[in-house]
């Protein structure tokens, strides 16, 4: 039970309802259209994905312990590096599996995903010390996740489709189906994007002391809550260009009423960003926001 436990701190488990709920946005999104699922590449891809984000988590665990002396390691540094490489060739051959079962184009985004999520911590220039931290985690969690979904359960024709005859290579797109994946995403990419951007603000001035150039660091704290309050606003004016646009049923409008607490987490993060008191608010703004999309997308299914 200990290296379980150890296990699980070493991965952050808990911090992995980002993975899962836009996951399962996702999955709601796909039972109120009543489009079907494809069940072994789903579950693929979902045990890849939870995978790789453990990964990465474990990379950036790994290498804070070298540059931070707070972050210890509840394992030996080899045995804590054997357990990225077991955890990335795990990932990697779902990966692979599901590659045979769908298009090519999964390559490309899969690709993609692996290198934002290895890069993040590692290199001799990692993403999180620089100002794209916020994009690439959205970008990551909020396009990435529905985009491979919507690739691997939706026919060619319905979603998006490449084809090459020599000399000429050809990328068809459904356009509504596209809208309703770009709008879905905008609840994971910006709900995860403040989760990175509340604990930037937070860490400023010890980020600035390592040499970190994170987003606070270039455009400040007051431009920063900005950003926070739209990023806050952002899912909700989404949901209501879906149900404008069709996309989504009327009723499923009862996902605003999650706008009250999330309006009264902002004001409480504006009056005081420290990263033990009002950090957690972003998480709770995050759980919120995601919860009350999936319950107002499901509502259009039941009702």
């Amino acid at each position: 039970m200990t290296s379980i436990s150890s296990f699980f701190r070493y991965t952050e488990i808990k911090t992995k309802i980002t993975s899962v709920f836009a996951f399962s946005l996702c999955l709601a999104f796909f039972a109120m259209k009543g489009w079907p699922v494809r069940p072994l590449p789903t579950v693929l891809f979902f045990l890849a994905m939870f995978l790789f984000d453990l990964v990465t988590t474990a990379i950036n665990n790994y290498v804070d312990s070298r540059t931070d002396k707070k972050t210890v390691l509840p394992f030996s540094r080899p045995r804590a590096l054997a357990i990225i490489w077991i955890l990335l060739f795990l990932s990697l051959g779902l990966s692979l599996w599901l590659l045979t079962m769908s298009g090519l184009f999964l390559l490309v985004l899969g690709g993609l995903s692996f290198l934002t999520g290895i890069f993040y911590t590692y290199g001799p220039l990692p993403i999180s010390r620089l100002p794209l931290g916020e994009f690439m985690s959205g970008l990551f969690y909020g396009l990435f996740i529905p985009w491979i979904f919507f690739y691997i359960n939706l026919e060619p024709v319905l979603f998006m489709d490449w084809h090459y005859q020599a000399p000429y290579l050809g990328l068809t797109l459904h356009l509504p189906h596209l809208a309703s994946h770009f709008l879905l995403s905008l609840l994971p990419f910006a709900t995860t994007a403040n989760i990175m951007l509340a604990n930037n603000i937070c860490d400023l001035e010890k980020d600035l002391l390592q040499g970190r150039r994170t987003l606070p660091g270039i455009i400040g704290v007051r431009w920063s809550l900005g950003l926070f309050a739209l990023l806050a606003a952002l899912p909700f004016l989404a949901l209501g260009s879906m149900v404008l646009a069709g996309i989504l049923r009327p009723v499923a409008l009862i996902g605003l009423l999650a706008a009250i607490p999330v309006a009264r987490s902002v004001v409480l993060f504006f009056a005081r960003q420290d990263k033990t008191q009002t950090f957690p608010l972003a998480l709770r703004m995050y759980i919120i926001t995601m919860t009350a999309g999936i319950a107002g997308v499901l509502a259009g299914r039941w009702i």
